[in-house]
């Protein structure tokens, strides 16, 4: 029983991480026409809908998006959208990865003004399941950087 609710609680967090990660795909999609992000949220999809865990797969799929990023590090918002999908599917295989994608989200809004990211913190605490939040909360308080740890305080005084 408890291990069907983790593994539940594992597919949860891993739907919300690809929704994180597909907010924030087109800012990859527009810039390059390289389809190893897409690919690893198609992945972490398929894992999914069929429970069917290939370590190799989802290693792969997670690397190459991350590959990716790394050959558009010049564009940040772009480059953060590919590690962000990245972290979506290492989620099949260790469910922290999926906080990677809500980090790499907040680091674009970043970029665009601090009402940005205060919008961001509320979109994930709306779309992440209820029970899941005190999770999210802890690794945002220990694993955000000062530079987005700021807004994650106003988010939560608002």
């Amino acid at each position: 029983m408890l291990k069907e609710k983790l593994n539940e609680d594992k597919k949860l967090l891993a739907i919300w991480a690809i929704k994180c990660s597909e907010r924030v795909l087109p800012f990859f999609e527009s810039y390059s026409h390289d389809e190893r992000p897409r690919k690893a949220i198609e992945t972490c999809k398929e894992w999914i809908k069929t429970g069917i865990f290939s370590m190799k797969v989802i290693r792969t799929a997670s690397l190459d998006s991350h590959k990716a990023a790394s050959e558009v590090k010049e564009n940040d918002k772009s480059c953060f959208a590919a590690h962000a999908a990245g972290q979506a599917v290492a989620t099949c295989h260790v469910k922290e990865h999926a906080f990677g994608p809500a980090y790499y989200s907040l680091k674009i809004a970043a970029l665009d003004s601090e009402d940005k990211v205060i919008e961001e913190f509320k979109w994930q605490s709306e779309n992440l399941p209820e029970h899941l939040r005190k999770e999210w909360a802890e690794w945002n308080n220990k694993r955000l950087p000062k530079n987005l740890k700021k807004y994650w305080i106003k988010f939560l005084n608002r």
